[in-house]
C-alpha cells in the first residue's frame, strides 16, 4: 500500500493526515495547522477536492 500526506489546497503544505490509495473521505473538514484554515474536501484515489459552500449571507430563511 502507498501512503501519502494530504497537502492543504490553500497553501500546499503538509497537513496531519496520511492517507492510503484506497482512501476514500467525502465532506472532511481539513484544518491546515500552518495557515490555519479549514476546508471541507472530498478524497478519491489520491485526489483532493474542494467542496464550496454557499455564503451564509446569501442564503434564505
Amino acid at each position: 500500500m502507498e501512503n501519502k500526506w494530504i497537502l492543504c489546497p490553500v497553501c500546499g503544505n503538509k497537513t496531519r493526515l496520511k492517507i492510503r490509495n484506497d482512501t476514500e473521505i467525502s465532506k472532511f473538514p481539513l484544518y491546515c495547522p500552518k495557515c490555519r484554515q479549514e476546508n471541507l474536501i472530498n478524497v478519491k484515489s489520491f485526489k483532493v477536492t474542494i467542496i464550496k459552500e454557499p455564503d451564509a449571507k446569501t442564503q434564505s430563511r
